[in-house]
Order: structure tokens, then sequence, then C-alpha cells
């Protein structure tokens, strides 16, 4: 996981232009359980997972998203040590970014164990930035999301930037949606860097609407290309919440991956923001 950004690329942010002015929801957002991404708490996580955990549940979260760590997805838990700690936290562990590698049925099999309903490939399990790469890495989504789909499971795609490039004037992860099947493969869609790389996710839910379950929220600083507190970068948060509908979120997992402090008074102050929208 810590290797996740060296695949992004600088891209244009032309297509980012119309998320920049902020707008104001009359509707409160405070409906909405709230999750983390557990990397926005990765050295916490692999130090001392009960505490940190117990510390996210005190910020407000309700759902827990995790992540690989040099101690596996659990960070030294067994996979129903860490839906219990969850659960007597008043959290519940619905999603979990994975790897599609030769150990993936192992992997689908410690999800079922640990009761998380989803399980995410965190990145693209094979190299090629062309249309002909992402067209059999579809497939490879599709048979994955049937296996997970016999389990129980439900089984999803998180982007980053370099998705968004295109070859022979087709967008990677059009092809990506285009040769997926909706009831296999659940998109997650991390809004940051969608901006960051030139595009619009309003569009996405007006061109696919209801594939995407599940979003990663977060900010970020357009000159930096890092995450950053809500409200201080290009995301118009406010404009995202108001279109969850037309997306298909069930599933809004918080991830900062750079703080301005430490990972906890981000997220408060991330959870704040969201009262204020």
């Amino acid at each position: 996981m810590h290797t996740r950004r060296k695949f992004i690329k600088q891209s244009s942010l032309f297509g980012a232009a119309t998320l920049l002015m902020p707008q104001i929801s009359c509707a409160s957002q405070n409906s909405q359980n709230y999750g983390v991404q557990l990397y926005s708490f990765r050295d916490g996580m692999l130090k001392n997972p009960k505490k940190t955990l117990e510390e996210i549940a005190n910020i407000g979260f309700k759902e827990i998203e995790s992540a690989g760590s040099t101690k596996g997805y659990y960070y030294g838990l067994t996979p129903s040590e860490m839906e219990k700690t969850c659960t007597d936290l008043g959290m519940k562990l619905t999603s979990g970014h994975v790897r599609l590698d030769t150990d993936f049925e192992q992997t689908m099999e410690a999800a079922v164990a640990s009761g998380q309903n989803y399980v995410i490939c965190s990145s693209m399990p094979s190299n090629g930035q062309n249309v002909d790469n992402y067209k059999k890495v579809a497939d490879k989504f599709n048979k994955a999301g049937e296996a997970c789909k016999k389990l129980g499971l439900k089984f999803g795609y998180h982007n980053h930037e370099y998705e968004f490039e295109s070859d022979n004037g087709q967008v990677l992860y059009d092809v990506l949606m285009d040769n997926t099947q909706s009831d296999l493969v659940h998109m997650e869609l991390d809004l940051g860097w969608v901006v960051v790389a030139g595009k619009d996710p309003l569009a996405y839910f007006q061109k696919y609407p209801g594939r995407f379950p599940l979003w990663h929220l977060k900010d970020m600083d357009m000159k930096k290309k890092e995450s950053t507190e809500f409200g201080k970068g290009g995301l118009n948060i406010a404009l995202m919440l108001q279109n969850r509908e037309l997306s298909g979120v069930e599933h809004i997992y918080i991830e900062q991956e750079e703080y301005a402090s430490t990972p906890a008074e981000s997220m408060r102050y991330n959870m704040n923001y969201l009262k204020t929208i």
C-alpha cells in the first residue's frame, strides 16, 4: 500500500473546473453513516490496531474499510478478531482493499470470516496502459465477481488517477466500465483522484448511473496532488453529496493520506465539516 502513489502521473486539471466553485447543500448530510478507509490511520493500525479502532469510533465513524499492510489485511488480528473489535465499538467492517493475485481464494475466505460485504481490488492486477490490457482486466474482474458472489461477497475496484488516461481515443476507466458486469463488479469511485485526473465525477454519475455503490470521499490539493482536509482542496463535496442517489452510493469512506497534523485531528475536522453542509 505504501507504493500506491508511484503509478500516478501528471495530467491536466481542465475537466475539474466545474468542481472548483463552492456550492452549499440545503439538505443535511448527518443521516449518512460515514466510514473510514484504514489506510488513513496506517501507522496506528500497525502499532496498536485495537486502540486505533477505538480512537476511530470516538471520532464518530460507523463503517470501516481495511487496507493491506505489512501485517496483512487485518493488521495482525484474525478476521474474526477484527470483526469483533469493530462490533464492540459500534462499528462494522463493511469492505476491504485487497490484491487480485494467486492468494485471492484465501483472501475471499478471510473476508467471509471477517463478516465484511465487499472485497475491493485496490490497483490494476497487470501492467499496460492500453485498451487491450484493460479489456483483459475487465474479464478478470468479472470472473472475480462471480467467485465472490458464490461466497456471498461483492467484488469491486478502486481507481487512482492513471485509469483516466486515454489510449486510441478511449478513456481507460471507461473501458473497464463498459466491459464489466454491473452485478459482478461494484465500482468504488475515488472522487479525489477523478478530479486530479481532470475528470468530473458528476459526468460519470450521469453516464453510469447507479454503478458506484462505494465512494472514497477525499479532497485534494490540486497543486500538490495530495489529499487535504475537506474544504481546502478542489472537490466540491456538497455537490457530490447532493448527487448520492444518482451515483448509487451506499457506503462513503473518508480517506486522507497526508495530514496537516495527525490523522485523528484531520478526520475530526472532516467530520465537523460535513455537519456544515
